[in-house]
């Protein structure tokens, strides 16, 4: 059995999007018919008894939309701190309120979860997260996570410490035990160059081991001006849930379709394999201020 044949075997997956992937690009607004079928995937993967965790971002596009802002190719940078919490409180209200609306249709209850750097770095927050997250998948519940913007200020202030999720939707894979990590993103994998600058640039299908050579392959670059995350934040969170035991793969958010898919093995996206050997220390990921 192949790698990909083994991802069929999966029990425990954690499925991040970004903001970039949820909202349309003319006009910073939800992509209901984006979001509807990503709902769709996440509640059929609970329906063949997969235990689901979803994290996703996009609560400051999605506030700034609703209080009417004009929406930038710069994405938020043009927003004080403050008024990006003002956007993120009044967005994760609706986002939630979205998923929420989407999941009932197809009779799953879903619930949210809002975490914080802190949350995660304190020992007793991060034991009292994984119980939480183990009632509710004892309950048949699915929970959505976000990072909680409208608290953290200094993760704002550094455009998103967890950037756009990434970071953060590895950490959570190792809170839950997951045993797959499945980033979609505006990307549709690895490359040994940033395509859209260099047209040579090679697709790397499967990652064995996170070499000095991968990481440099990440640079700080995104071509979105909605998210926060380039590839570099995604090998951290390949580093960081490789060595939780999970395998990950970074595969493009256009078509969300690609979830049930790449559970049934096809070769889509960038896998990169769980580190057997490896364990995983929240500390050394994770900088308090």
């Amino acid at each position: 059995m192949t790698k990909r044949e083994e991802l069929k075997n999966k029990k425990r997956v954690v499925v991040k999007i970004g903001s970039s992937s949820i909202t349309h690009p003319e006009t910073g607004a939800q992509d209901l018919i984006k979001l509807e079928k990503l709902v769709r995937q996440l509640t059929d993967l609970k329906n063949r008894g997969v235990d689901v965790t979803l994290v996703t971002s996009g609560a400051i596009s999605v506030g700034k939309k609703a209080l009417h802002m004009k929406h930038s190719t710069r994405g938020h940078d043009e927003l004080s701190v403050a008024r990006k919490q003002a956007c993120a409180a009044v967005g994760q209200a609706r986002l939630m309120t979205t998923y929420q609306k989407l999941f009932s249709e197809y009779n799953q209850v879903s619930a949210q979860v809002l975490i914080t750097l802190k949350t995660i770095a304190d020992p007793i927050s991060r034991r009292n997260a994984h119980n939480t997250f183990m009632e509710l998948f004892e309950l048949g519940v699915i929970p959505v996570v976000n990072e909680n913007d409208t608290v953290a200020t200094y993760e704002i202030e550094s455009l998103g410490t967890f950037g756009d999720n990434d970071t953060l939707s590895a950490i959570v894979a190792s809170i839950v035990e997951a045993d797959l990590l499945i980033l979609l993103s505006d990307v549709d994998g690895l490359y040994t160059d940033d395509p859209r600058v260099n047209p040579e640039a090679r697709f790397i299908g499967e990652v064995e081991n996170l070499s000095e050579k991968i990481y440099e392959m990440g640079k700080s670059t995104t071509g979105s001006s909605v998210g926060t995350g380039g590839m570099n934040t995604k090998l951290k969170a390949a580093q960081i849930a490789t060595a939780s035991g999970a395998d990950m793969v970074i595969a493009s958010g256009e078509d969300v379709s690609v979830v049930g898919r790449i559970i049934d093995g096809e070769e889509i996206g960038t896998l990169f394999h769980a580190d057997s050997m490896g364990e995983f220390d929240v500390n050394e990921y994770v900088n308090m201020p």
